[in-house]
This record gives C-alpha cells, structure tokens and sequence, in this order.
C-alpha cells in the first residue's frame, strides 16, 4: 500500500474519531508498528494531527472552500489574469498546469492557441483543453498525469503523479497557488497539491504564478517554492492587499496587475 492510500486512511480515521491509536492504525491498515510510526510522524510532520502517548489527535485547521466556491470567488479577477498569462505563451512550449482555479480558466483561454504540450493533472482543465468533436484534430497536445483519485476531487495526486511530472521538462510551470508571500513564497493547503506544485517548479525553466488578490501575502499550511524561484506573477489589485502586492513587488523580479 503506498504511503499516500495510508495517510488518506489514517486521516479519514482522525476526522471521525478525532483520537486515534497506534494499535487501531496497525489493525486497519493491515500494516507493521514501525510503518504506522513513519505514518504517525509524516502526518504531524504535514501539519495534520499531533503525536500523543499512544498515538495521533487531529488537529484542527481551516480547509480550502470546495472548487465550485473557489472558482466563483474572484471570478472576473481570475478571467483577467488568465488572459494576461495566455499573452506570455508562445507556440513550440512545454507548460505544466496544477489544479487551480485560476489554471482552469487559464486551459479554456489556451485553446484558442496552437502548437503548444500542456501537462496537467487537473481534470477539468484537461476537459477544457481536449473539448471538441470527436473527430476534430486539437490544437494543442493535452497530457493528463496519471495518479489517484479521491472522493469527489477532480484532479490526479499521489506519488505517481509526482514521478509522472519528473519524466518531464517544461518551459513554463504555471501555477495557482492559495497563498504567496513576500516572505515565504508560494503555499498551498494540502500537501499532496504542494508536492505536485514542488515537482512543477523544479521540472521547469521558469514559473509563473497566477493569484487573485485574496491570495496575497497568505501563508497557507504547506510552502512549495521560496520567493527565489518564482519568475512571474500576475495578480490584480485589491484595495485591501496594497501592503502585500507592494512587498510582492520588491522582491519578485516582476510581477503584472491586471
């Protein structure tokens, strides 16, 4: 069973038991004391329970919304900025898309392009690459990345879609990320999306960062990529976030308001 199928099990266990011990994982999971104990200091190393004398607690922390919220939340911003990232797009490119919101849109405005592999593990994004009748020939070559899925995700994760990304080199690894931070950089909630996010940033030449003024100067709970490893970002102005985007805008070596 690989370590990922064994979190998500022991993760389900802590959100209805809130408690769980050490000899239940090992009893559940079919797996030895000296597995369950990785799992147990992975799970607190992620940020997700706590050790305790016998095993793990949850630990409580705020969630991402559902996609149909995130994507409504912002939308005319979100439709800016994936115009504005399609401009910095050219035809004979390699681009990695995570499973952002804002990537989602960004797939809808690349099909208007030609010539270009995009690699993704968004489904919806995929959807919005490959639509078209059946015998039609696309203007883009669209790869989905391999991997598990989870209850009502839309979108591949786990190991193999981390090994799938590292058979690859991309031009341009555009991202949606929950928060970026002068300081700290990109972050996303969940570590299985921070590890894809990771493995997008090393596998290319550049990366451009797509986020909403609601995105700016957060720190969610996994960073992917320091502040030195961003290329681009593309934002808009919201009145509220001047203090982060004008920090945003000393360190990063450009950033573009829309």
């Amino acid at each position: 069973m690989l370590q990922e199928t064994r979190l998500h099990r022991i993760r389900a266990l802590l959100t209805t038991q809130h408690q769980v011990s050490t000899e239940r994982i090992i009893k559940e999971l079919g797996i030895s004391r000296e597995t369950a104990r990785r799992d147990i200091i992975e799970l607190e190393a992620q940020g997700l329970a706590r050790r305790v004398h016998g095993g793990l607690v949850a630990v409580d922390s705020q969630p991402e919304p559902p996609l149909q919220v995130r994507r409504n939340a912002q939308a005319r911003e979100k439709r800016a900025i994936a115009v504005a990232a399609a401009q910095h797009l050219q035809p004979g490119q390699t681009l990695f898309l995570d499973a952002g919101t804002t990537t989602t849109m960004l797939a809808e405005e690349l099909r208007t392009m030609s010539g270009l592999t995009i690699i993704t593990n968004s489904l919806q994004a995929a959807l919005a690459l490959s639509a078209a009748e059946e015998h039609d020939t696309l203007n883009n070559q669209v790869i989905l990345l391999g991997g598990m899925m989870m209850a009502g995700a839309q979108q591949t994760r786990g190991e193999m879609t981390v090994g799938e990304i590292y058979r690859y080199r991309a031009d341009v690894a555009l991202l949606s990320p929950v928060g970026i931070d002068a300081k700290n950089g990109a972050s996303s909630f969940h570590p299985h999306e921070a590890a894809i996010a990771r493995a997008m940033v090393q596998q290319a030449h550049r990366t451009l960062l797509l986020a909403d003024h609601s995105k700016l100067g957060v720190i969610s709970r996994t960073l992917y990529a320091p502040i030195s490893e961003v290329d681009l970002l593309i934002c808009d102005s919201g009145p509220a976030k001047a203090g982060a985007l004008a920090a945003l805008q000393q360190v990063l070596p450009q950033v573009q308001v829309v």
